[in-house]
């Protein structure tokens, strides 16, 4: 029996997924730790706050009212769908069908995978941006999609340059992924960039999956623009945001997905069959967020200002030509000229002075020559790694 079959615990299309980035880098962080070195983490996108107290304050309110110990609706509470379109028609003037163009989430990644899963066929090409948030990529692979990288280059300000792209390939592209303001470069968009956008797709039958996760992270005035405010966006376009940015509660784990009601319809497909949706003391807690009060954020975002400023007045000391973000609370900086290979770099900035950064390559080969840090601790631990990171280098 079984003659000529091997017995193996993954199937052919995991063992073609190279190791999550952050999953490698906790490894190391681990062994390093271990020999009692003290680490400044600043490689990963986690929010440097901790949740506003009226909400921790509404989800212990929550939490014991026994109806939200029963499953969750598929899609999401209706309360939370509510909040979500009363949030876009408030800050965006966006009109949105809670019953069928939004869709709770368990967080914006899986919202991210299972959009790509619910439509891709084996063999449909995924336009993807280079560098990106891995999970583009990944979710293009597994759902046995190829990808077809779209470089993001600082001489066209991190935008994709849809004239560059074969006409082969765009007539094969069935998705198109795009995220502004941007995870890593920091880059934004404005309206003219996504109207582009929506006519590539619509001219091409295109979907388009805009991640809107660092919606709320922004500076100097400057408010980052939702595809969905260009007319006939949900035609053909599917934005999804997340909670975790603006509220500091990444393992909450809740955002949404809102737009193309048939697209909606499709992930719903997905998530129904595959997962039982977020816990509903959660969701009704994130819709009290929403549409709560939001002069945390105002401090949040001036206290970002302040440590982007340390980190890239500090980095110009170095000797690296960084750019002042305008969104986001990462810094994307080009490697001093002495150093050419991100991973190498990212490394000895590790072990020579227990600095994470995350090096580009790590998000397409696009990032090489860069690295992403996070404005996530203290302004004074940010201090200390850029003095540790300039004494390492002046070595």
């Amino acid at each position: 029996m079984g003659k000529g079959k091997t017995l193996r615990f993954q199937s052919k299309r995991t063992s073609h997924i190279p190791p999550y980035m952050f999953a490698e880098l906790d490894v190391k962080k681990a062994r390093l730790k271990e020999t009692g070195m003290d680490l400044i983490d600043l490689g990963i996108g986690e929010p440097g706050f901790s949740p506003p107290p009226h909400i921790i304050e509404r989800l212990g309110e929550e939490i014991r009212k026994s109806e939200n110990s029963m499953y969750p609706s598929y899609i999401g509470c209706r309360e939370f769908r509510e909040a979500v379109s009363r949030y876009y028609k408030e800050r965006y003037d966006v009109e949105l069908d809670p019953d069928t163009e939004v869709i709770a989430l368990i967080g914006s990644k899986e919202g991210v995978a299972n959009l790509i899963l619910s439509q891709l066929d084996p063999g449909d090409l995924a336009l993807v941006p280079d560098p990106c948030y891995p999970v583009y990529r990944m979710a293009t692979l597994l759902a046995d999609g190829e990808c077809y990288s779209l470089p993001l280059k600082p001489e066209n300000a991190f935008l994709p340059d849809y004239p560059e792209i074969e006409e082969s390939v765009r007539e094969r592209a069935r998705l198109l992924v795009v995220n502004y303001p941007n995870n890593p470069t920091t880059a934004t968009a404005d309206r003219g960039f996504y109207e582009r956008t929506v006519a590539f797709a619509k001219r091409h039958k295109t979907i388009v999956v805009h991640d809107f996760a660092y919606n709320e992270i922004s500076f100097n005035g400057y408010e980052p623009v939702s595809i969905l405010q260009v007319e006939g966006a949900k035609d053909v376009a599917v934005e999804l945001g997340s909670l975790s940015k603006t509220f500091c509660i990444p393992g909450w784990r809740i955002g949404y997905a809102v737009g193309n009601r048939d697209a909606i319809h499709a992930l719903k497909t997905v998530k129904s069959n595959t997962d039982s949706g977020q816990y509903s003391a959660v969701q009704r807690t994130a819709a009290y967020a929403l549409n709560g009060p939001r002069a945390f954020l105002e401090e949040n975002l001036k206290i970002y200002r302040k440590r982007q400023q340390v980190v890239v007045s500090g980095l110009r000391e170095i000797g690296m030509e960084v750019a002042e973000p305008r969104a986001t609370f990462f810094v994307w900086a080009p490697l001093p000229e002495e150093h050419s290979n991100s991973a190498r770099f990212a490394e000895k900035v590790l072990e020579d002075t227990g600095v994470v950064v995350a090096p580009g390559a790590a998000f397409g080969s696009c990032g090489e020559g860069y690295i992403r840090l996070s404005l996530s601790a203290p302004t004074e631990r940010l201090q200390e790694a850029i003095a540790r990171m300039r004494t390492s280098l002046k070595r």
